[in-house]
C-alpha cells in the first residue's frame, strides 16, 4: 500500500502528481469547498484525469484536514494504491430524508460479499437521516464489517452539500459508499467527543424521525431558545454550540449526541441530522476546549492500540463543524494530537462534517455529532 498527500491552495496543487500510482486498486480521496467554487471543481478535475482508473470519491467540507493541519476553502486529496486488496463503489441519489433507510439497505446489499472488510460511507449532508441510513446498513452487513463515514458539510451556511459522482463530479443529493476487499487489508476505528452536559434531562413527548416537537411537552425550539440565550439570533448555526445528548430510553447508558441542521420558526420545531426517539431523554451539552482536544488524544490512542502497521497508513479523519466552530484557532491542536499518537508511516486526510459515522462499542455502526472519528486503513 502506497499513499500520497495532495493540497490544492487558492490558484494550484502544492505538488505534481505521482502518476505511477494509479491503477483500478487505487483510491482518490477528495474534501474540499466542491460545488461552490469553480477553480475547486477544475482542480478536481484535473487530478482525476491525472489517476483515470482509480476509484474516485470524496465530498464537500466544512474545513479540509490535511496531515496536522486545516485547509479552508481548497481541496485535499489522497492518493493510495492498494496492492493486495480491491475496491467497489456505489452510488445512489437521495431526494428526501424518507428514503433514508431504503438507501442505505440497497447500497449494503451492492457491497455485501464474503471478503468485504471496511466500508467507508460519504453522504449527503442535509437531505438526510443518518440514523436510518446507518440502520438500513446494518440490516444488511454484519458486525464484522466496520463501517465509517461522514456527512458532506457547507461551512456554516447548511444551504447546500456535494459528493462526488461516478463520473468525477460534485453533485448534491448523492450517497455513496466505497467497500474495501480482501484478506490483507486491516482497519481500527474509533470516536471520541469531550462535550459536558448541563442542565436537567427533559422527555421527548413529541418526534417524528429526526424532527423533535416537544420536550417534557414545551415546544423545542422555545426550549432551545432559552438556554442559547443571545445565540438565539443566530440559529440554526450557533446550535452547534449546543448540541444534545440523547438517551433512548431510561434504562439505557449509551449516549449519542446530536446536531442541529435546521430550525421551524412556525412548528416550532427542530431538524437533527439524526433520530429523536419518542419517549427517550435529552440533555443539553457545552463544550470543554481542553477535554474536546482530549477526546481527539483518545480516540488516537483506541485506533493506535494493537494496529500493527509496518509502511504506509491512510488516517481519515472526520470532526464535527461544531467542534471547529469553538475551538476556532485551536482547530489543528485537535489534528496534531491524533497524528502524533498514530503509527509512524501514517498520512491523515480528512474533513469537518455535518454528522460522523462510526460503530458504537456494540459493533453496530450509528450516526454521531460533536465527535471526532477516526479511521485507520492499512495492508498487511
Amino acid at each position: 500500500m502506497k499513499v500520497a498527500l495532495y493540497r490544492f491552495d487558492s490558484t494550484r496543487w502544492e505538488s505534481g502528481f505521482d502518476t505511477t500510482l494509479d491503477s483500478e486498486s487505487t483510491l482518490l480521496l477528495m474534501f474540499g469547498a466542491m460545488g461552490r467554487e469553480k477553480r475547486i471543481d477544475e482542480a478536481m478535475d484535473e487530478i482525476c484525469r491525472a489517476y483515470p482508473h482509480a476509484v474516485h470519491a470524496g465530498c464537500s467540507d466544512a474545513g479540509g484536514i490535511y496531515n496536522d493541519e486545516l485547509s479552508e476553502d481548497g481541496l485535499v486529496a489522497a492518493v493510495v494504491r492498494f496492492e493486495k486488496s480491491r475496491l467497489k463503489k456505489v452510488v445512489e441519489p437521495i431526494h428526501h430524508a424518507d428514503d433514508s433507510y431504503a438507501i442505505g439497505k440497497r447500497l449494503a446489499e451492492s457491497l455485501s460479499e464474503p471478503d468485504l472488510k471496511a466500508v467507508l460511507v460519504l453522504s449527503e449532508g442535509l437531505t438526510i437521516n443518518g440514523t436510518e441510513l446507518t440502520r438500513g446498513i446494518n440490516e444488511i452487513l454484519p458486525e464484522s464489517v466496520v463501517v465509517t463515514g461522514g456527512l458532506a458539510g457547507d461551512d456554516d451556511r447548511f444551504e447546500r452539500t456535494y459528493v462526488v459522482n461516478d463520473a468525477c463530479q460534485p453533485r448534491s443529493g448523492m450517497v455513496s459508499m466505497i467497500g474495501f476487499y480482501g484478506s490483507a487489508f486491516h482497519v481500527a476505528s474509533a470516536f471520541r467527543g469531550g462535550w459536558d452536559r448541563f442542565g436537567v434531562e427533559r422527555e421527548i413527548t413529541s418526534s417524528k424521525q429526526n424532527v423533535l416537537y416537544t420536550l417534557n411537552d414545551e415546544p423545542a425550539l422555545e426550549v432551545y431558545k432559552r438556554y442559547l440565550g443571545k445565540y438565539a439570533e443566530e440559529l440554526p448555526a450557533s446550535a452547534l454550540l449546543f448540541p444534545l445528548a440523547i438517551r433512548e430510553s431510561k434504562e439505557d447508558s449509551e449516549l449519542k449526541v446530536r446536531t442541529v441542521l435546521a430550525v421551524d420558526e412556525k412548528e416550532q420545531s427542530i431538524t437533527f441530522a439524526g433520530d429523536m426517539p419518542q419517549g427517550g431523554y435529552a440533555t443539553f451539552m457545552k463544550a470543554n476546549f481542553d477535554r474536546l482536544i482530549d477526546g481527539a488524544c483518545e480516540a488516537a490512542e483506541s485506533v493506535a492500540e494493537g494496529a500493527e502497521v509496518d509502511g504506509d497508513a491512510l488516517s481519515i479523519a472526520i470532526s464535527c463543524v461544531g467542534r471547529k466552530l469553538l475551538l476556532k484557532q485551536r482547530t489543528e491542536e485537535e489534528l496534531e494530537a491524533t497524528l502524533d499518537i498514530l503509527p509512524k508511516g501514517t498520512r491523515q486526510i480528512g474533513f469537518y462534517s455535518y454528522g460522523e459515522i462510526s460503530p458504537m462499542h456494540s459493533g453496530r455502526c450509528d450516526l454521531h455529532n460533536q465527535t471526532m472519528t477516526l479511521t485507520l486503513y492499512w495492508e498487511a
